[in-house]
C-alpha cells in the first residue's frame, strides 16, 4: 500500500495549505477532522486504480464526509456517498459496479507517537482546552502513519437501500412522503423537530 511522507504532501492534486483554505471555505473553520478526513481520501486514491467509476461509505458522520465531499464526486445527494454512522473515523473508497476497493481507518495504536491526536481522537479533553495549533502541526507531520488501509469486497447489496417510487398524502399534515414509511409521515408519526410560530399552519 502506498502512504505518503511528510515531504510530499499533496491531497488529492491539492498542495496541503490550499486545502487547508478550501477546508475553511466549505466547512467554516480548518476543521482538524476535515484534514485528516483529506489525507484519508487521498490515502485511499492512491491505492485504487485510476480511471475507475468509485462510490464512498463513511462509518462517521463528524467531518469525514465533508472530505468526501470536497475532493470527490461522491456527495450524499447523488448517492455515490453513504454514510453508514458506526462511530469509527473510517472510509471505504470502491469500485462502483463490483465493490472492490480499500478502506482506510484511523488506528488506534499507531496515535501513541501522536499525544494531540490521540486526545482528539479520544475526546481526553473538552475541545476548548484542546491545543489546536499543535493537533493541526501533528496531523501534518503524521501524515498517513497514523492510518491503517487494507483491500476489501463491499458487500453492495448491504449498502443499498431500496427507491421510494411509490409517495402519497399524509392525513396527518397534508404532505406528500413515501408509502412505505406507513399510514401517516414520519414527521407525524412521532414528535416534529420545530414548531410553527410566525406563519399560519396550513389548513
Amino acid at each position: 500500500m502506498k502512504n505518503i511522507t511528510t515531504t510530499e504532501i499533496t491531497i488529492c492534486g491539492h498542495a496541503y495549505e490550499k486545502y487547508l483554505g478550501m477546508i475553511n471555505g466549505f466547512h467554516g473553520n480548518i476543521a482538524p477532522g476535515v484534514v485528516v478526513g483529506g489525507l484519508m481520501v487521498d490515502l485511499a486514491y492512491r491505492n485504487l486504480p485510476h480511471g475507475q467509476y468509485l462510490d464512498a461509505v463513511s462509518e462517521t458522520r463528524s467531518c469525514l464526509p465533508d472530505a468526501v465531499h470536497l475532493l470527490t464526486p461522491c456527495t450524499v445527494g447523488n448517492g455515490w456517498l453513504r454514510i453508514v454512522d458506526l462511530g469509527r473515523f473510517a472510509l471505504s473508497m470502491f469500485e462502483k459496479y463490483t465493490g472492490v476497493g480499500v478502506r482506510v481507518y484511523v488506528d488506534s495504536r499507531k496515535l501513541e507517537k501522536w499525544p494531540e491526536l490521540k486526545t482528539f481522537f479520544f475526546k481526553l479533553k473538552p475541545k476548548k482546552e484542546q491545543d489546536r495549533k499543535a493537533l493541526l502541526d501533528e496531523i501534518r507531520s503524521a501524515g498517513t502513519a497514523i492510518f491503517t488501509i487494507r483491500k476489501i469486497v463491499v458487500d453492495l447489496d448491504s449498502i443499498t437501500s431500496s427507491k421510494r417510487r411509490v409517495f402519497t398524502v399524509c392525513p396527518g399534515c397534508g404532505e406528500g412522503y413515501p408509502r412505505i414509511d406507513g399510514e401517516k409521515c414520519l414527521s407525524c408519526q412521532r414528535d416534529a423537530t420545530y414548531s410553527y410560530f410566525d406563519l399560519k399552519k396550513p389548513d
